[in-house]
């Protein structure tokens, strides 16, 4: 089929790729002549495990194309994604300037001519958003233009995204149009997945209901740590045995730092805003946000008790981005730590396997913050290595390097990453999240 993807985000230029790797035609647009450029010669702007390869295979087989005209885009597409941003607005609810934006474009561009096409929102959008884009392409296309508006949201995990693309757990095609929803369904074939037929405005909730759930078990999880820790209990050990219940399951019960990233926060905040509209306060999750904010500041409060003051300490950081398995710092919990560092007077060195550059470009710090591609280096005559992001290479790191090279043995691990009793074994002092039990051993 002959698919188009209007802007070539994280999403778009993700969904676009793996859409051509099964064998469709497909044309991604933004108007980021730069950012074309970068994709036409074989470079992609963000570090996702796998895309750069499957990116250069599908431009080379000549499924996969790049253009900065949203014309060409329409009409070479049967089926056209709106992939744009909707970043958060000062009161948490979605800017939708980027939505409406490219529906209008969409719109002015269909004719008669072309005949029927489908527009999918695959931008996470608020309830009723579809009815939007329906009313603004009825608006300014020419008459006799005929089209359906899908919703089909993504659920992909930074750092697993190919994977989610091309396995995924579950398509999700919301549209009241069943000529639409047929040419969907066949877009999908070739994706052995269930998938799940609804109305838009049901399509449109499963989205923000799922990361809004998700967050809930991360900020439940550390509610239990803080219990586990003022009880010395093991908190790996509870989310183990609650974990098993197969009515609750393992996945994302892991204690640390809390959330962050560009979805979670943001849907959360606009889930949040969309059920206050409709008259229906969703205060469960105003208690969400406010567990993750405390997570952060809590591990601060550790380093502090043990430092006594940040002032005129130098503090080795392992880990920039909000999570393994990308460069991606946006709402990172280790940026806000480092910047509260910072402004208390710490020396701050950080490592990180893929997030220095996107640091150093949107990490807005006031003060001195040093880095290094040397995990180890970052260590030498620091006073703390704190641990904020869960890449493997910090959990198999080696226990006597880091002890030979830190000034004072102290270890603040807000990710759950190493064994207590082996930290212990090699001299350090070893600070985690709801392990009181094992670590007063």
């Amino acid at each position: 089929m002959n698919i188009t993807i209007i802007g070539t985000g994280y999403v778009g230029l993700t969904s676009g790729t793996c859409f051509a790797e099964v064998g469709h035609h497909v044309t991604c647009v933004d108007n980021n002549q730069e950012k074309i450029e970068t994709l036409l010669r074989g470079e992609i702007p963000i570090y996702e495990p796998g895309l750069a390869d499957l990116v250069k295979a599908n431009v080379d087989s000549g499924r996969l194309k790049f253009t900065t005209s949203t014309e060409d885009g329409v009409k070479s597409g049967d089926i056209i994604f709106i992939a744009v941003p909707t970043p958060p607005q000062p009161d948490g609810s979605v800017d939708l300037s980027f939505i409406e934006k490219v529906a209008r474009e969409i719109a002015e561009c269909l004719t008669p001519e072309l005949g029927y096409r489908v527009i999918v929102d695959k931008s996470t959008v608020p309830v009723k958003t579809g009815d939007k884009v329906k009313q603004t392409v009825r608006r300014y296309a020419p008459d006799g233009v005929e089209f359906g508006v899908v919703s089909n949201p993504e659920f992909l995990r930074e750092g697993c995204a190919v994977e989610d693309l091309l396995h995924p757990d579950r398509i999700v095609i919301g549209s009241n149009d069943e000529k639409a929803l047929a040419l969907m369904q066949k877009l999908y074939e070739p994706f052995v997945a269930p998938v799940l037929v609804t109305d838009i405005n049901s399509a449109e909730l499963i989205k923000h209901a799922a990361n809004s759930f998700l967050a809930l078990k991360i900020s439940y999880i550390n509610a239990v740590a803080n219990i586990c820790e003022a009880s010395h209990a093991d908190v790996e050990k509870v989310a183990e045995g609650i974990g098993m219940d197969k009515r609750i399951g393992r996945a994302f019960l892991n204690a640390g730092l809390g959330y962050g990233g560009s979805c979670f926060p943001k849907d959360i905040k606009a889930f949040i805003a969309i059920s206050e509209s409709l008259g229906q306060p969703f205060d469960l999750l105003k208690e969400v946000e406010r567990i993750n904010a405390d997570q952060m500041n809590r591990f601060l409060d550790k380093i502090r008790e043990k430092l006594w003051v940040f002032r005129d300490k130098k503090i080795a950081l392992w880990g920039l981005a909000f999570k393994q398995n990308t460069d991606d710092v946006r709402e990172s919990v280790a940026i806000r730590m480092a910047k509260v560092m910072l402004k208390e007077g710490a020396r701050v060195i950080a490592n990180d396997p893929q997030a220095i550059a996107t640091a150093k470009k949107f990490g807005e710090f006031e003060g001195e913050i040093d880095y290094t591609p040397d995990m180890y280096a970052a260590l030498d005559d620091a006073d703390a290595l704190v641990i904020a992001t869960e890449w493997p290479q910090y959990a198999n790191a080696d226990l006597t390097e880091i002890a030979r090279r830190l000034r004072t043995p102290l270890v603040f691990d807000g990710r759950n990453l190493l064994d207590p009793a082996d930290t212990k074994a090699a001299g350090l002092e070893y600070e985690c999240i709801g392990r009181a039990a094992v670590d007063a051993s």
